[in-house]
């Protein structure tokens, strides 16, 4: 019996102190998982990485949008730093993305160019919100396509990447 005891005793120290272990590793687990950054996105098109930035700088989720640039675009910044500074840029310029049309892209090698119609509005560089026409370079970093530069496409330009619209009355 004496034997039985002992071994009733074992097991219960060893039940508390497997609880506490599990206890301990799960506040440590869950404190990682707190400060860690989100899952990476699923791997996308390129029409769908700028489509997905778009969307969150849009809803001003900024640390979002920051998953679809490559890190030149991010200047290497931190996630934090770069969605602050982002952040902060919107609000001072008063910029407002009210719509945008992303079209289909072309992909050479490791790059693609993706054209997007922006219409938004700030005020500083368009106060009337005028219609802007974007062309996305993208490039394969980490096995994903991530938004490497932005350009305005001047008029001359546009007619290379976005359709020519139908003409009216047809």
């Amino acid at each position: 019996m004496a034997g039985g005891r002992r071994y009733g005793r074992a097991f219960n120290i060893g039940g508390v102190l497997s609880v506490f272990a599990l206890w301990v590793l799960g506040g440590v687990a869950a404190g990682y998982a707190q400060d860690a950054a989100p899952p990476p996105p699923p791997v996308l098109t390129p029409e769908a990485t700028v489509t997905r930035y778009l969307e969150a700088l849009k809803a001003g989720n900024f640390a979002a949008a920051y998953d679809y640039m490559s890190k030149g675009m991010a200047q290497n910044k931190s996630r934090a730093d770069w969605a602050k500074e982002q952040q902060w840029s919107m609000q001072m310029s008063d910029a407002k993305i009210f719509e945008f049309h992303v079209y289909p892209g072309k992909i050479e090698g490791e790059t693609a160019r993706v054209p997007n119609l922006l219409i938004s509005q700030d005020k500083f560089l368009n106060q009337l919100g005028l219609p802007e026409h974007e062309l996305y370079t993208l490039i394969r970093e980490d096995g994903r396509w991530k938004i490497d530069q932005q350009l305005l496409l001047e008029h001359a330009e546009q007619s290379k990447w976005f359709p020519t619209p139908a003409p009216e009355g047809k």
